[in-house]
Order: structure tokens, then C-alpha cells, then sequence
């Protein structure tokens, strides 16, 4: 795709008033974030592991997350996708909000140090531990009209569809599905505007360690990402940790790294306060 002159210009002047609006909402600088968790590191002990599963490839997987636990997402053959949708357990109208987590953080990416907003701009979940960063808030899950698009017109699971029967579970239905997150999904925007599909920032080992910053409502689906180029359906299995992580402490990073973030767990510990007191 060529950009004219015009098009360009725009795009250069959406991008200033972005920078513009962006030094504006921080009013202190947002601590830097640490570098990708190395694959060897932040080993689990057995002692804090609740459940393990194992996700066979197209498969979906549901539960309920207390606050305080975590999930440890694990791409053993670096070829997997999880997508991911949570809901509030109290009130299951308040969910995943992918366009808040981008826009309230001012970033695309996540990465160890982001949070995943609620559209109620609470947090729902903590990235403790990140080995890649290479995950996507931007394109979407899988539907079936994807998949023939990709695979031609054979039976293949897909997350829309692993998400409404994982929904359904929780006494959810359609119109509770919401866009959702890839995790292990190397999307990134070109220069042009176009996605683009990063396949060296994917690698076999990689984790991703989600902790809930309230009772959750969680489902997953491992299905092919519509924009990964492998021709073929075959995804592999991903495991899941279910654990108990250390406490967060006073300077916890995911809560203290930016005004946001400090700004949406403040509306956590109002939302908690309410419900105690009521």
C-alpha cells in the first residue's frame, strides 16, 4: 500500500497530537519496565502449584480465578496461541476491555509491568512474569469465517466459537463476548498502517504469568491466531499453572508503574471497600 502525500501528512499529525494528549494525561513520569523474564527464570514451587491442565490444540479451557492467584500460560512448542476473555465473578456485565488497556496505558503492547483493564477501568489482571512481550490486543481471536478463510473449507475449531461453549459454562451466552487478547501472538503495525506478523519474537518456552486483581470468571482458547502464515491447522498443546504468586508488595511494579495503573487499582480498592461494607 502507497500513502499519498495527504495521507502521510494526516498520519503524521495524528501522531503528534497522540504524543500531545499522551504527555498531558501523565502527570509523572511512568517507571521504566523491566526486560522479557528469561525463559530458565521465575521457576513455580511445587508447594504454591493449586491446578495444572494441559489444552489440547483448538481446545478451550475455563475457570474460576480468585483474587490473588495467577496463571502461568507456558508455549512449550513456541507454536501456540491462547487467547484469553475474563469477566468479573460478582457481575459478569463487567469484562475485558481491550480497547481501555490499550488507550488507559497509551501502549499496544503488553509486556511484564502492564495491567488488563475492565470497562469499569478496573483491573482485572496483572502481567507478573512475561518471557516475549509478543502478544496482541489488536487483531483479535479466530472465528470460523477466519479459519475458511486460512484453512479452506475443512472443520477446524475456532476461539469465537471455543468461547461461546466456555461462556455458556459460566451461565454466559453471545453477547458476552467481548474482542479478546492473544497471548504468544507476535502482531505488530507496520509503517504503512498494516499488521504484521513477527514469528522470531515466538519462541518454544515462552510464559506469560497472569495474577487476578479480583475474583475472575477466565476462559482460554488455543487456537491458530487468523494472522499467523503457518498454511496448515495443527496447533499444539499449551499448559496451564494455576498457583499461588508471593503477595504483591507496597512497590509491586504492575501496581506503581504509571499514574493509570495506580489511578485503576484505587478503583479496585473502592469497588472491594463497597462490597465489604455493604
Amino acid at each position: 500500500m502507497i500513502l499519498t502525500e495527504q495521507q502521510q501528512a494526516d498520519i503524521a499529525a495524528f501522531k503528534r497530537r497522540y504524543e500531545d494528549l499522551k504527555a498531558a494525561g501523565q502527570g509523572q513520569a511512568p517507571r521504566a519496565l523491566p526486560p522479557p523474564t528469561p525463559r530458565e527464570g521465575a521457576p513455580v514451587a511445587d508447594s504454591a502449584i493449586i491446578h495444572r491442565e494441559s489444552i489440547p490444540g483448538g481446545w478451550y479451557w475455563s475457570t474460576r480465578l480468585h483474587r490473588g492467584e495467577a496463571l502461568r500460560l507456558f508455549n512449550s512448542s513456541g507454536a501456540s496461541c491462547v487467547s484469553l476473555l475474563a469477566w468479573s465473578a460478582a457481575d459478569p456485565s463487567e469484562r475485558l476491555n481491550h480497547a481501555d488497556t490499550i488507550k488507559v496505558q497509551w501502549a499496544a503492547s503488553l509486556r511484564k509491568g502492564r495491567v488488563i483493564l475492565s470497562d469499569m477501568g478496573r483491573v482485572l489482571l496483572s502481567i507478573i512474569e512475561d518471557t516475549s512481550g509478543a502478544h496482541d490486543t489488536l487483531a483479535g481471536g479466530s472465528s470460523a469465517a477466519t479459519n475458511a478463510a486460512r484453512y479452506g473449507e475443512v472443520a477446524t475449531r475456532n476461539s469465537r466459537d471455543n468461547f461461546i461453549l466456555a461462556a455458556g459454562k459460566f451461565g454466559l451466552g453471545r453477547r458476552d463476548i467481548a474482542p479478546c487478547i492473544g497471548f504468544f501472538a507476535p502482531v505488530c503495525v507496520g509503517a504503512d498502517g498494516g499488521f504484521q506478523w513477527e514469528a522470531n519474537r515466538r519462541h518454544a518456552g515462552d510464559f506469560v504469568d497472569l495474577r487476578a486483581e479480583m475474583d475472575l470468571l477466565v476462559a482460554l482458547s488455543n487456537c491458530p491466531h487468523p494472522l499467523d502464515p503457518e498454511p496448515s491447522y495443527a496447533p499444539q498443546a499449551v499448559e496451564v499453572i494455576r498457583y499461588r504468586p508471593k503477595p504483591a508488595g507496597i512497590d509491586d511494579l504492575c501496581r506503581t508503574a504509571s499514574a493509570e495503573a495506580m489511578r485503576a487499582f484505587e478503583n479496585n480498592a473502592s469497588f472491594t471497600d463497597r462490597n465489604v461494607a455493604g
